[in-house]
């Protein structure tokens, strides 16, 4: 049994199959939960042929999530002896995954998550930028290489091309910075060392935050983000326009990378956010640039100690003390570290693709309406006002294309014949002229009240019928909609209430006069 499931396993540790660590890591534990849950019948089966379907019923009973028995039921199928009979037609028995518990922000929450991020992020921009004057400074030869002020800017630029300044010697642990940079600095922490120049992990979650409620990303597209180039065309405003390339792990291999052109034209603009985040990280980049040429990774931060372990397998690896994108953890330890229960990506990208885009970013457009916006509650209920309306819009819609003439017996005394059906009172007309008359299109009878029909109207109707039908097929949709699908609906009612026969037979009785008064009121010119 176990040769049997390392052999599947093994061929989907590919990379058109599983082609990141942590897929096949998930899998490993489902896979060995499965065959805890076998060993413990009273006779378990010494491999897979003699899975029976009592066996795969109580995984799938015992498995604690949809997703751990989907996963291993996909596994098992794989192998030849799972193909077919009672245990292969239990393994294909479908099983619905739950749907997503992450829900969106409320507006006010979400604008919250947005500005701790851009405090943290600015604050760290502002000091790097402050550093990196200063270093321009110092490098340009503007203190007195006696000067406390010289020590600063020798210190930043050691930081500049290293990424660390010069400790005491100590083969386990980071060695103390030496006095002459600690004096001068003001000690030898964090805030007033290497700081100065880099992002903290903190400020490095801070600055991703901003690009998931900016560009919609997930975390994998921010762990491996690429550093965006400039265009070298700028056009004659002199702006810079980016070109970012985006890796979209989950759209198959045609479709998983694209890129997206973004302008830096003020303030408010996408591309200033990649402007900050280039000055940001610049210093860190040229570092690891030193250490590893063609990185080339656009998140990039320092790590407080050196020896700290990779978690995760499928991010880039350490260079130095640098790390690169966001995990899991540190994104949870800063939602936590600002009042969130955890992580604000999930939420905080529902929130983006749902409510702010309302479309899909790194998946299709069938995923994003089935797993993000039909199972969003802030939607739903955004959703109620739009139904609502859309409802009212489609009654008031109705009434305005029923039939609203009265059907009568015959022609009653007083009425006034009109092209198509004879009017009660021409002085209460809805579309009233100067002097009281009526000023309605012909086929407007057929929606007022004031109009009586009668046994006499129905060959010139269900002809006017037949015509706007045969409008239909010759004329452009949009201008059959506008002009005639009114009518149309209209007639289609009438026909509805005096029965097919009535007007199947009714056009047998049309006379020229009928066809006559039919192609006036389709050219107009009779009501003109």
């Amino acid at each position: 049994m176990q040769r049997s499931l390392a052999v599947l396993f093994a061929a989907r540790c590919v990379p058109h199959r599983w082609s990141v660590h942590a897929s096949s890591q998930g899998h490993w534990y489902w896979v060995k939960a499965f065959a805890e849950l076998v060993a413990t019948v009273e006779q378990p089966p010494a491999d897979l042929d003699e899975l029976t379907a009592a066996h795969v019923k109580r995984w799938r009973l015992g498995a604690g999530s949809a997703a751990g028995y989907r996963a291993v039921a996909q596994l098992l199928r794989q192998d030849p002896r799972l193909r077919s009979g009672p245990a292969a037609d239990e393994l294909g028995r479908r099983i619905a995954l739950p749907a997503s518990k992450v829900q969106s922000y409320a507006q006010v929450d979400f604008d919250q998550v947005k500005l701790a991020a851009q405090r943290d992020f600015r604050a760290a921009l502002q000091r790097i930028r402050r550093n990196a004057a200063y270093l321009q400074r110092w490098r340009a030869g503007a203190f007195d290489p006696g000067s406390r002020e010289y020590v600063i800017g020798e210190a930043l630029d050691l930081l500049a091309r290293t990424g660390d300044l010069p400790r005491t010697h100590n083969p386990v642990k980071d060695g103390t910075i030496l006095g002459r940079y600690r004096s001068a600095l003001g000690g030898c922490g964090y805030d007033v060392t290497w700081k100065r120049l880099f992002l903290s992990s903190r400020e490095a979650v801070s600055l991703g935050v901003l690009l998931m409620a900016t560009f919609g990303w997930n975390l994998s597209v921010i762990d491996t983000a690429e550093v965006p180039r400039a265009l070298p065309d700028q056009g004659t405003d002199g702006h810079p326009v980016y070109r970012i390339p985006v890796e979209k792990f989950r759209r198959g291999p045609r479709l998983h990378f694209e890129t997206r052109n973004v302008a830096d034209d003020g303030a408010a603009s996408k591309g200033r956010l990649i402007t900050e985040a280039l000055d940001a990280t610049r210093y860190a980049r040229a570092v690891v640039e030193e250490l590893t040429p063609g990185t080339d990774l656009l998140v990039v931060w320092r790590a407080a100690k050196r020896g700290q372990p990779r978690r995760e397998l499928d991010r880039h690896p350490p260079v130095g003390k640098f790390r690169f994108g966001i995990d899991s953890q540190t994104a949870t330890k800063w939602g936590r570290g600002f009042g969130l229960d955890g992580s604000p990506f999930q939420r905080g990208r529902r929130t983006v693709l749902v409510v702010d885009r309302r479309e899909p970013a790194q998946h299709s457009q069938d995923t994003h309406d089935r797993n993000y916006a039909l199972v969003d509650k802030r939607v739903q209920a955004e959703a109620i006002a739009v139904v609502a309306a859309g409802a009212d819009e489609a009654v008031e819609k109705a009434r305005t294309a029923i039939l609203e003439a009265q059907l009568v017996a015959g022609p009653l005394a007083g009425d006034v014949p009109t092209a198509i059906a004879d009017c009660q009172d021409m002085t209460a007309s809805p579309l009233p002229t100067a002097d009281g008359r009526c000023a309605a299109s012909f086929l407007m009878c057929l929606g007022c009240q004031n109009a009586h029909i009668h046994p006499g109207h129905h060959p010139r109707l269900a002809y006017l019928h037949q015509a706007l039908g045969g409008l239909r097929s010759a004329l452009p949709a949009a201008t059959w909609q506008a002009d005639w699908a009114d009518s149309y609906t209209r007639l289609e009612d009438l026909k509805g209430k005096v029965g097919a026969t009535v007007w199947n037979t009714a056009l047998t009785r049309m006379t020229e006069a009928d066809r006559d008064t039919v192609g006036l009121l389709l050219t107009g010119d009779l009501d003109a």
